[in-house]
């Protein structure tokens, strides 16, 4: 049996992976942080809980990672921790670079001194992309325009530079924009999915948001993490971007979410100068080809399947709590 390490356990996409990896028949093990983040964001393992081990440590602290490497010894590692919400790596520029950049150095260190032969994916970003004119692939250049782009490409590069200087089967998998219902309620997307299931309901009277033009290249994280495993099962390590290809604007997320509940967005959301970022991203989209031609792999869910199943999920979760 297979063990895997997956760090970030409780996010949206660490959730995702866990249940993946199980159904694979995979002992899995995750690394969340000693602190009360983990009884707010448990609820997204709650139904796998009792089949994972889980391990207390931090990103930021190096003799956690080497102690958790060791006591299980994985076959593969999935780093997945961020500090992930951009408009807050502007206010904690210092920490965002600690968690996300260095954090990736310190797991990689872990690794390499314990002699571990642990295949490695790291989780990049289309963040890091940034200014740069799409379609991005693995040669576009890279222009990050927030400290959490910045401190991405960081980790980035410390996974191209330990397969490069150590031999270490170290992969990237550069991920575009990939929401679920399990999505912070601090991202857009799921702003924007339970502000129309809330109006809807008579629970809110209006959404605020920023730019409505920025576009984005979204699918679902549920398909996602087949590719982070894809990735690692390979003959050679490589870095791939995963995404759908389409780019859609946060305008259209928004009509396609109120329209699944039948209201008119013109009348609720509200473009608000103040959720602007100081740097804007103003479009991307990946160009998956590689990942199609080398991995086999293609998205599954399309962007309409994708608002609809994030608005329908927060229409249960909001007519549930008002009945309580």
């Amino acid at each position: 049996m297979k063990r895997a390490l997956i760090t970030g356990l409780v996010g949206q996409d660490g959730s995702y992976l866990a249940e993946f990896l199980l159904d694979k028949g995979y002992e899995v093990h995750g690394l969340v942080r000693r602190s009360s983040s983990f009884d707010t964001n448990s609820w997204r393992i709650d139904g796998i809980r009792s089949k994972i081990a889980v391990h207390e440590g931090d990103m930021c602290d190096g003799g956690s990672l080497m102690r958790v490497v060791s006591e299980v010894d994985p076959h593969e590692t999935y780093n997945l921790a961020a500090m992930s919400f951009v408009p807050e790596s502007f206010k904690t520029p210092d920490y965002t670079g600690d968690v996300v950049g260095l954090g990736t150095a310190r797991l990689l260190e872990a690794l390499r001194h314990l002699r571990s032969q642990s295949r490695f994916y790291q989780a990049s970003t289309s963040e890091m992309f940034g200014h740069t004119p799409p379609p991005q692939s693995e040669t576009t250049r890279f222009h990050p325009r927030s400290p959490y782009g910045i401190a991405k490409l960081a980790a980035h590069w410390y996974t191209i530079n330990y397969r490069e200087a150590y031999k270490m089967f170290t992969c990237s998998g550069l991920l575009f924009n990939h929401e679920s219902p399990r999505r912070g309620e601090l991202f857009v997307s799921r702003k924007i999915a339970k502000a129309a299931a809330r109006i809807k309901l008579g629970l809110q009277s209006e959404l605020r948001l920023g730019n409505l033009n920025a576009e984005r290249d979204w699918g679902f994280a549920g398909d996602y993490v087949e590719a982070m495993w894809l990735m690692l099962q390979q003959d050679v390590p490589d870095d791939f971007v995963i995404a759908t290809g389409e780019t859609h604007s946060v305008r259209e997320f928004v009509e396609a979410a109120f329209a699944r509940v039948d209201l008119d967005w013109r009348q609720y959301v509200i473009e608000d100068a103040k959720f602007y970022r100081p740097a804007e991203v103003h479009a991307l989209r990946g160009d998956p080809s590689k990942a199609k031609q080398v991995l086999g792999w293609e998205p599954r869910t399309t962007f309409k399947q994708l608002v609809e199943l994030m608005v329908d999920y927060d229409l249960r979760v909001e007519q549930a709590r008002a009945a309580a």
